[in-house]
């Protein structure tokens, strides 16, 4: 009987081996299977972004667009009468510039620039710039009109900081 415990031991032993063998190829296989998957996605990703760093790129960009400084040029308060009689306007405004390197150029056209803009604001009624789409359009229109004088486009949008009809 114990020849017979002594042969009943191994067979046990034999059983387990084939179910660690088994869970081994079960975890290669899901070991393969995620290595698989990760290769595949990054051989998507590169060939959806053709292979280029975009982050690089784009800081290049940032870079360049920094580097253009803005700046502001405030002009001084207009105070002028309106097309109707006795109605008068007060505003003031500041002028945004494409390129900073280009405000002593501004500042030596001042004069020509505040007459065309006195010119243009005393030729509205007060109904054309009550209104918000009004205000808009004179904005546009003076925009326009302070390029037309530099003879180039150096504004590149209009601010009024004051504003006020009587």
């Amino acid at each position: 009987m114990a020849e017979e415990k002594n042969d009943a031991q191994p067979e046990d032993e034999k059983e387990t081996k084939p179910k660690k063998s088994t869970s081994n190829k079960n975890l290669f296989l899901i070991i393969g299977i995620i290595v698989v998957a990760l290769a595949g996605g990054v051989v998507a990703y590169t060939m959806l972004t053709g292979g280029k760093s975009d982050s690089h790129e784009s800081k290049k960009n940032d870079k360049d667009k920094k580097e253009v400084k803005t700046a502001l040029i405030a002009l001084d308060s207009f105070v002028l009468n309106l097309a109707e009689q006795g109605r008068f306007l007060k505003v003031t405004m500041q002028l945004e510039l494409v390129d900073a390197t280009n405000q002593p150029l501004v500042t030596e056209k001042m004069p020509q620039l505040r007459d065309s803009i006195i010119t243009l604001m005393s030729s509205k009624s007060v109904e054309s710039v009550s209104s918000l789409e009004g205000k808009l359009q004179l904005k546009d229109e003076l925009l326009l009109r302070a390029n037309q004088t530099m003879g180039k486009d150096l504004f590149k949008n209009l601010y009024f900081t004051e504003f006020v009809m009587q």
